[in-house]
């Protein structure tokens, strides 16, 4: 007897539900993710420190007259280098020409007179005993006397008027540049003046001055004593322009730090630049990167590292098949890794790529892949 199908709907619902309920209620395995790992490697890592600088010119010297008299001629070109011993300034000269005149006329005059009295100490010395007295030959020679330092003083005055012109071309004393004059032909300028000509800096080379923590000094000490950190021969600077770029030339260390300031508990720093070009000016503010030295380091790549909400840096490490996030100490960067001081070791795998929505504990495929220097995940077989 056929039944009717609104008899048969209970039945068939009734018969189905534990099937869908058991196949509900059976779990559904997940494949393991793939994720690019790299293995960490113990290197040599330059350590450095980077500090505000200051340039300054390695030679600066304002020019004075050292004689009076009025501005003549300014013949160097502003703006432009100047050499030692070149003429800047040259002051009207006909006031010291004739006392140069009147200084060489008494030096003759002191001279001729030297060779009279000397002619008569001769004479007298040869008649002694006849027709000179003794008396008479003791004046001669006391005459001669009195007539070589009246030649000797009319010598060191026409030394002094010789001095005086050769003056009136003021000179720069130093290699550099020429600033702008202060003082324009017809002016009328005195010895030793307070106010300056013009000024001459020297800037190839530059001198670059930094100021570095005593405390960090201290640090640094510390690992080299306890052998963390190999020093070089000599330190070397890198300078970075106001402009971000990074200056071809090296820098060399010509004056360490030998006082602590009581004010700001620094030391002061003085690295040399070559600046053939000029590009450094005084007065500019650079920042200096300074190498003191080498240590060993294991570096874990930044790109597989997250900052937590409380500053923690932390990174997934394969241990068993299984990612693991561990935390990180870190003792700066270098290029595009962090130097660890901890939390990882040489022969770990880091994972780098395939970290989004990764869990602590979750099962891994890893593919080895590598880094290259932008920061970029290359496969490994590619390589």
């Amino acid at each position: 007897m056929t039944r009717p199908l609104s008899r048969l709907l209970p039945l068939l619902l009734f018969t189905l539900l534990p099937l869908g309920a058991a196949a509900q209620s059976a779990p559904q395995e997940q494949a393991p993710q793939e994720v690019g790992v790299v293995t960490l490697e113990e290197a040599a890592v330059p350590y450095s420190v980077t500090l505000p600088g200051r340039a300054v010119a390695s030679e600066q010297t304002e020019i004075r007259p050292r004689v009076s008299g009025m501005i003549e001629e300014i013949p160097y070109p502003s703006g432009q280098r100047v050499s030692a011993g070149d003429t800047l300034f040259r002051l009207e000269a006909a006031s010291y020409e004739a006392a140069l005149a009147a200084a060489e006329a008494e030096r003759v005059g002191a001279q001729v007179a030297v060779d009279t009295a000397q002619a008569t100490v001769d004479r007298y010395a040869r008649l002694e005993g006849s027709a000179v007295t003794t008396s008479d030959l003791q004046t001669a020679r006391a005459t001669l006397a009195q007539a070589r330092a009246t030649l000797s003083s009319a010598e060191a005055a026409l030394q002094s008027a010789q001095l005086d012109l050769d003056r009136v071309e003021i000179k720069s004393p130093i290699d550099g540049v020429a600033d702008v004059p202060a003082v324009s032909v017809g002016t009328l300028v005195t010895a030793n003046q307070t106010t300056a000509l013009t000024t001459v800096t020297a800037t190839d080379p530059i001198f670059i001055d930094v100021a570095e923590s005593s405390a960090r000094i201290m640090r640094v000490r510390a690992r080299i004593d306890s052998g963390a950190m190999t020093v070089g021969d000599r330190l070397e600077a890198v300078l970075t322009l106001e402009n971000g770029e990074t200056y071809s030339g090296t820098g060399q260390l010509v004056s360490p730090g030998l006082i602590v300031s009581t004010t700001t508990g620094s030391v002061d720093l003085r690295f040399r630049f070559d600046n053939p070009d000029r590009m450094i000016l005084p007065g500019q503010f650079l920042r200096v990167e300074v190498t003191v030295g080498t240590q060993s380091a294991v570096l874990v790549p930044q790109r597989a590292t997250d900052r937590q909400s409380d500053g923690t840096l932390t990174a997934f490490v394969l241990r068993d098949g299984t990612a693991r996030r561990v935390e990180i100490a870190s003792a700066g960067t270098y290029r595009n890794a962090w130097i660890t001081t901890g939390g990882v070791a040489a022969g770990d795998q880091v994972i780098v790529d395939g970290r989004s929505n990764l869990m602590d504990g979750a099962q891994v495929t890893p593919v080895p892949v590598t880094i290259d220097a932008a920061g970029v995940v290359q496969d490994a077989q590619a390589d």
